[in-house]
């Protein structure tokens, strides 16, 4: 009977577990048909969650890896603009040392000149784009990458220890769980053997009745722990299976999604400062083509023609070149007097020499040194030179006040500069004085709004100015017509002729042409003395006037005091005609020695085209006799005398 009722129980208790069992089932047959719902539903949208579940140590290290590549690609950033600064600091360094000097600015008339400038102000511009693409990746980029990595840091800091949390909640559950089950296993094993022993204690005749209720007391109690340990186990089997479901389907897919997010975030981060680089590029692009655009046409704008131009306009000195010297037949000359040389007479300044003229301090010192050579004592010295300074005073860069020490076309530039400085000068001043008149009237006709005398001063002293400008503008264009006239006369082929005649070489005054015998004259006096006066051009400061020096033999014999301008007049013999001419155009003369003539008009040839172009001719004159001069050779048609 007792063994009956003893099978009973275990039977009842075998009944309950394998309802335990079955209901334990059927919770994890649900968790598994929802977890299927939930893997079916997230196919749609890959994530890390779902996709990844298992990769938390993976996930850790590639978001880790990601931050450290958008570090990297931060300071890529900071290098290329310490370049792209260092670039624009040394490009603007180079283009001022190359900036030309103030003593070079007479230069930048030149095409190549005006090139160059150009270019390096082009240069200068590229460096400011290349500052502003160093600052707008400076303030924008590297900033916002910074800014970035700064958060990522801090957001995957924060997932990770969400992470860790929910890994370790598991993993106590996991710990209850074994534990539970450990503890159902022993109850297990140790009921077992309370029945196996019960079983033997009831078949077993020899033990009392009391022994054998014992043992069923002990196998009640032991199928009771064991009973309470399936049920722990069932309930911790429950708890784990419920918080592995939520920890793998719910808490840890979202730490994972936001992982996902900040690594999406950041290299979407990256996409857009790369493009953000490439676009601050670009939008200096436009300007630095343009500065390319610059450069070349810099570059076409130089003309080599032009710069040649502007190099004869420059060291052009407007001296005619030397004539052929003649041939000196000794045998029909006086035997008394000494040969001279004329073969360092040449048509242009002596004192001019490469790459322009002499300064003011060398010509000073040329000056003194043929003083010296011809005047023994200072006072004849003092007295010339204080003649030449009365007559030609120094600018303040060295040069004469009416550069007379330049060849004539620079003479010319130069004062014509100076009357257009002068010219804008006087404009400037005439406006500014009836600026001043027009606030005195108005302050005369409303006191309340200012005294006109404070305006009385100013407007003085204005027309002061005014006037002295005037006058300076008046001086200067007086020294650019006499220049031109200059000009004119040595230009004439009458000046050019003159230098040949007789055999001779001579040299042309300004008020007449000299003679074979002023020449023979010349030669008699000593050389210092006919070096001096043979100076005629304007540099030397000496023969722009006509003043007799002793000894010079240019004088009358009663020597004449400093100052005194002496005319010279040539007595020359009426040449006959080699022939006659026809005037093949109309010419009008227009410099001196040149006579004009009409078309068909018959001359007489007196002297043959010498090579400069002009033939010498006369014709009758009904109010003197003869007219004599030159015409182009190119204008008539000669017929020679046998």
């Amino acid at each position: 009977m007792l063994v009956a009722v003893c099978v009973c129980d275990c039977v009842r208790s075998s009944w309950q577990t394998d309802q335990a069992k079955a209901a334990q089932q059927q919770k994890l047959a649900e968790s598994e048909s929802a977890a299927a719902a939930a893997a079916s539903s997230s196919n749609n949208k890959m994530s890390w969650g779902t996709e990844l579940w298992d990769q938390y140590d993976n996930l850790s290290i590639h978001t880790n890896k990601g931050i450290e590549v958008l570090d990297k690609y931060a300071n890529f950033l900071r290098d290329r603009v310490a370049i792209e600064t260092e670039y624009a600091g040394k490009l603007r360094r180079l283009v001022k040392n190359y900036q030309p000097k103030k003593k070079e600015e007479e230069d930048n008339e030149f095409t190549s000149r005006q090139a160059f400038r150009n270019l390096l102000k082009e240069v200068g511009d590229l460096a400011g784009q290349r500052e502003v693409v160093s600052e707008t990746l400076q303030t924008q980029i590297i900033h916002g990458v910074t800014v970035l990595s700064k958060t990522l840091r801090e957001d995957r800091k924060k997932c990770l220890t969400d992470g860790t949390m929910l890994q370790q909640t598991l993993n106590a559950q996991l710990s209850a769980l074994e534990r539970a089950k450990r503890n159902y296993d022993k109850a297990y094993r140790d009921s077992e053997k309370a029945v196996e022993n019960y079983k033997k204690a009831d078949m077993d005749l020899n033990l009392s009745r009391a022994e054998v209720e014992r043992y069923k007391n002990i196998m009640t109690s032991k199928i009771q722990q064991s009973d309470d340990a399936k049920n722990e186990y069932a309930n911790q089997l429950q708890k784990t299976n419920n918080l592995q479901q939520q920890h793998y389907g719910i808490l840890l897919p979202a730490v994972f999604n936001r992982l996902q997010e900040l690594d999406e975030k950041r290299t979407r981060g990256i996409r857009e400062f790369i493009i953000g680089a490439a676009d601050v590029e670009s939008s200096v692009a436009p300007i630095i083509a343009r500065c390319m655009e610059g450069i070349v046409k810099a570059g076409e704008s130089i003309n080599e023609k032009e710069d040649s131009l502007k190099v004869i306009e420059r060291y052009q000195s407007g001296f005619t070149p030397p004539t052929d010297i003649p041939f000196e037949d000794l045998s029909k000359m006086d035997p008394s007097v000494a040969p001279q040389s004329n073969y360092s007479s040449v048509p242009y300044n002596h004192l001019t020499i490469k790459g322009g003229t002499l300064t003011a301090a060398k010509l000073k010192k040329a000056r003194g040194g043929i003083l010296n050579s011809i005047f023994g004592s200072n006072k004849q010295r003092q007295i010339i030179e204080a003649c030449i300074t009365m007559k030609n005073s120094l600018t303040a860069d060295g040069q004469k006040e009416d550069f007379s020490d330049l060849p004539p076309n620079q003479q010319r530039k130069k004062l014509q500069a100076k009357i257009a400085e002068l010219q804008h000068k006087v404009d400037q001043e005439t406006n500014t004085r009836d600026g001043l008149m027009k606030m005195k009237i108005v302050y005369e006709a409303n006191s309340s709004l200012g005294n006109p005398m404070t305006v009385e001063g100013q407007l003085n002293e204005s027309e002061h100015e005014l006037d002295k400008l005037k006058m300076s503008l008046k001086k200067y264009q007086g020294f650019l017509d006499k220049a031109n006239q200059l000009q004119v006369a040595n230009n004439s082929p009458q000046s050019n002729r003159n230098q040949l005649q007789n055999g001779h070489r001579t040299s042309r005054h300004s008020n007449g042409s000299a003679s074979a015998d002023d020449h023979h004259d010349a030669d008699d006096q000593p050389d210092d003395a006919g070096s001096l006066s043979s100076s005629a051009s304007p540099e030397s400061g000496l023969g722009t006037s006509h003043t007799s020096l002793p000894g010079s033999g240019q004088g009358s014999a009663n020597e004449n005091p400093i100052g005194e301008e002496t005319s010279y007049e040539a007595e020359v013999e009426m040449l006959q005609p080699l022939g006659t001419c026809r005037a093949l155009y109309p010419f009008e003369a227009t410099s001196e020695g040149s006579i004009p003539m009409s078309e068909g008009e018959e001359l007489q040839v007196i002297e043959n085209d010498q090579g400069d172009g002009w033939t010498r001719v006369r014709r009758a004159n009904n109010t003197n006799g003869w007219d004599e001069g030159f015409v182009p050779t190119s204008y008539i048609e000669c017929t020679l005398f046998a």
